[in-house]
């Protein structure tokens, strides 16, 4: 399956995205929240790994434009924030994030929700 990593820290793209390819996971990076949304149709990943706290367009709106737009409506989205505050949960759900994870990344929980997400 290919994933879709949105992450504006070289150093946590590197290590997720290592660590996912391990997994048997292609992985198309993006930098910021409209590369990710424009990647996210050019590419058709099967799940997006989304940061929030993104230059140019953050994570809160890339997902609602991700999910108002047909050609990726259906595919589904993890938050990953470094925000763990009562609420951010439901903001990211609110946005339209089908799931959330806090940062730093505990890998094995972040798996465990790719794969409730996977399609098939």
């Amino acid at each position: 399956m290919k994933i879709l990593l949105v992450e504006d820290n070289e150093m946590n793209r590197d290590m997720l995205s290592r660590r996912l390819m391990k997994r048997g996971y292609d992985v198309v990076m993006a930098v910021d929240g409209q590369e990710g949304v424009d990647m996210a149709s050019s590419e058709e990943p099967g799940l997006i790994l989304l940061d929030m706290s993104l230059p140019v367009l953050d994570g809160w709106e890339a997902a609602r434009r991700l999910k108002s737009s047909d050609s990726t409506a259906s595919i589904p989205i993890i938050a990953l924030t470094a925000h763990a505050l009562v609420g951010d949960r439901q903001k990211s759900l609110d946005a339209g994030c089908d799931d959330y994870d806090t940062k730093p990344v505990e890998f094995t929980r972040l798996i465990g929700k790719i794969e409730a997400l996977s399609p098939g």
